[in-house]
């Protein structure tokens, strides 16, 4: 995993921790849960992947591939 997959999961764990905040106050709390789920595992995955970063990256690399990353989710 890399840091544009990181950046990716933390994009995906925002959007269902807005979609839960929403549903609950629809009092939804079926589909909240199931959106607090899903952003958990998102967040685990990005998770995952910054530390692996951390382990490999020198800080030079990690601003560069950090960069390409944040630059390849806004052109998405």
């Amino acid at each position: 995993m890399n840091l544009e997959e990181a950046a990716r999961q933390l994009k995906m764990a925002a959007h269902d921790a807005q979609v839960a905040f929403d549903c609950i106050g629809l009092g939804d709390l079926d589909r909240a849960q199931e959106h607090a789920v899903t952003l958990r595992a998102a967040a685990d995955a990005a998770e995952v992947a910054l530390s692996r970063a951390l382990r490999d990256l020198t800080p030079e690399q990690a601003r560069a591939e950090g960069e390409r990353a944040i630059s390849a989710m806004e052109g998405a």
